[in-house]
């Protein structure tokens, strides 16, 4: 399984957008500065996440999502999966 993710850190008010194939080895690489874009920040929670059968889908999926740039849209996806 491979997995489109959206992190957010309340520490900076910042979303952040990936894909993976182990959704929890990810999360500790961003809450132990393993990523140069999150480690300005050690409160990251998971907050989104889709399913994918492959590598390739789940990181068209990211492109999609950060193609959009849009924090409102982010946050509606976040409200529709809860």
């Amino acid at each position: 399984m491979f997995y489109t993710y959206i992190i957010y850190s309340k520490a900076i008010d910042k979303y952040y957008v990936g894909s993976c194939q182990d959704i929890q080895e990810r999360l500790e690489d961003h809450l132990n500065s393993r990523s140069k874009y999150t480690k300005q920040a050690k409160d990251w929670e998971l907050k989104y996440f889709e399913t994918y059968s492959s590598r390739s889908e789940a990181y068209q999926r990211e492109m999609q999502i950060k193609k959009m740039k849009s924090r409102k849209y982010i946050e509606n996806l976040i409200g529709n999966k809860s």
